[in-house]
């Protein structure tokens, strides 16, 4: 089950919820019982063969395999 991240406007604290996707944009409540949380955006991070290289990794540049073609 995905777990949501929340923060409490009123007391700061940062938390976690396990709920349904089908559920994901549902109040949450705070563990302190506030009422005024917003959700948090998570961000993923991806890695593995299927990430893209990075800008200058490898020595590439398209051209010869790195080389200067001249």
């Amino acid at each position: 089950m995905p777990r949501y991240e929340y923060r409490c406007r009123t007391c700061g604290t940062t938390f976690e919820v396990s709920r349904p996707m089908a559920e994901s944009s549902a109040p949450a409540d705070c563990p302190s019982g506030h009422d005024d949380t917003v959700k948090l955006l998570s961000a993923v991070a991806m890695g593995g063969a299927a990430a893209a290289p990075s800008p200058g990794a490898g020595g590439g540049g398209g051209c010869c395999g790195g080389g200067c073609c001249g």
